[in-house]
């Protein structure tokens, strides 16, 4: 079986075959679905989609443990040293923001993102990471589909790639819920910052050639041919051999193996972005957005500090993200993809403005930050403000729900638009909130 599903490492929180499944290729996610059955039902809602907005990619970096908004997008330089820690802050290239002086290359890419000042009533991980990634409070009785997951189903699959991408392994939440896990994202295997680096389903395993790969498909029309008569009328049947052709088409596809090819990009332009996973996974981010793929997700972990947080940002956590991220927003600017991209970056929740006694910072979800550039937002603003030690919001307050209904506003999608849950139930692609106009 050909399998695209990434084995990074992830930082902690505190908290038998059938002969039709010799040539199944592409598991998605944590279900093991097939990719002729994305394919099918991919084909099924074909057309289902309410709306016809611009084609607006999507790539989310997604800082899982809650990163802490005092020390990264929200600083305190004039509040009280068990405040504002050993960290400072320094002018952007967009008068009057000032950021993190840990973040000195995102401070000259301002002008291509927006800060928000977020504020959540959940402090835990899990439910808040369902809650930042589908725009939904946690609910044990129904799982939402994530963000990537229902642009999965509303766009489909552009040039052969998959809709839905995540690099740098499975996180909570990332599915797509009470929805049918065929709209699971493509779990991207291995590091991208390795030598050794390949897509196990992209590229045939160790002794598998293009030639073996297509004999083993002729062997399988062999063997379905004594029952093609019987199956002919069975137009499911006839329509799941067109959909084996296009994930054997996917195996075998130059354009597929070139996008998750990080060997093709120039050395120095991959030193720019990073040569650490976080940086790599950017890189190859901009690559399948590239190559079609509408939606990628970049996993990142680590940042639960509640000890040694000034030491774990500023040696490990902080430098990659600054790196990789303003490299990404600097590289799709030059290449004229940050008008039709959406970059998005937020984890679970925020961390205590007061310094606890381990040097680190506990949970808070009060006060938090999201930073959204690209596609049809404005850039270089801040929207909210937060108290004088970034307790609370002080100023324009940002509901989760918010940030949800202005994703689907720059993706063009209705977010009024109702799916149904396995029981039949009518549920809406999100509610309870309103998009955050300025940045329209």
């Amino acid at each position: 079986m050909l399998e695209i599903g990434l084995g990074a490492r992830r930082g902690r929180n505190c908290e038998g075959m059938s002969r039709r499944d010799v040539l199944k290729v592409g598991t998605l996610g944590l279900a093991g679905v097939s990719l002729p059955q994305v394919l099918a039902v991919r084909a099924a809602h074909a057309g289902e989609s309410a709306t016809k907005a611009q084609d607006v990619n999507v790539i989310l970096l997604w800082l899982d443990g809650g990163p802490s908004h005092v020390d990264m997008f929200d600083p305190k330089p004039d509040a009280p040293a068990e405040i504002r820690g050993e960290f400072g802050a320094i002018e952007t290239n967009v008068k009057g923001i000032r950021i993190s002086d840990r973040l000195p290359r995102l401070a000259k890419q301002m002008d291509k993102y927006s800060i928000l000042r977020v504020t959540s009533p959940d402090a835990s991980h899990g439910t808040g990471n369902h809650y930042m990634l589908t725009g939904w409070r946690f609910t044990p009785s129904v799982t939402y589909p994530s963000f990537g997951s229902i642009y999965s189903r509303e766009k489909g699959f552009r040039n052969g790639m998959p809709p839905y991408a995540i690099v740098g392994g499975m996180g909570q939440y990332t599915t797509a819920g009470y929805m049918s896990a065929i709209f699971n994202p493509f779990n991207v295997g291995g590091d991208p910052n390795s030598d050794t680096f390949s897509v196990k389903d992209v590229t045939p395993p160790g002794g598998v050639n293009a030639d073996r790969v297509t004999r083993r498909k002729s062997a399988l029309d062999t063997i379905d041919l004594f029952q093609r008569d019987a199956e002919r009328s069975q137009r499911g049947v006839q329509a799941m051999d067109q959909f084996y052709q296009r994930a054997f088409d996917l195996v075998t596809s130059p354009g597929a193996k070139k996008a998750f090819d990080l060997k093709q990009e120039d050395a120095k332009l991959r030193d720019q972005y990073g040569r650490n996973p976080f940086g790599q996974g950017c890189l190859l981010a901009r690559r399948l957005i590239e190559a079609g793929t509408r939606f990628v997700h970049i996993q990142n972990g680590g940042w639960d500090t509640h000890t040694s947080n000034f030491t774990s940002l500023k040696d490990s956590r902080l430098p990659p993200v600054d790196q990789g991220y303003a490299a990404l927003l600097a590289d799709l600017k030059e290449r004229g993809l940050l008008a039709n991209t959406l970059v998005i970056c937020m984890g679970e929740f925020g961390r205590t403005p007061k310094v606890n006694s381990s040097s680190g910072r506990d949970h808070w979800s009060q006060a938090m930050f999201v930073t959204m550039g690209g596609g049809p937002i404005k850039c270089g603003m801040t929207v909210g403000e937060t108290d004088r030690i970034a307790e609370y919001p002080a100023d324009r307050p940002i509901k989760v729900e918010d940030v949800a209904f202005t994703v689907w506003k720059a993706l063009g999608i209705d977010p009024d638009r109702m799916f149904q849950s396995p029981d039949g139930r009518p549920i809406r692609i999100a509610d309870g909130g309103e998009p955050v106009h300025e940045l329209f």
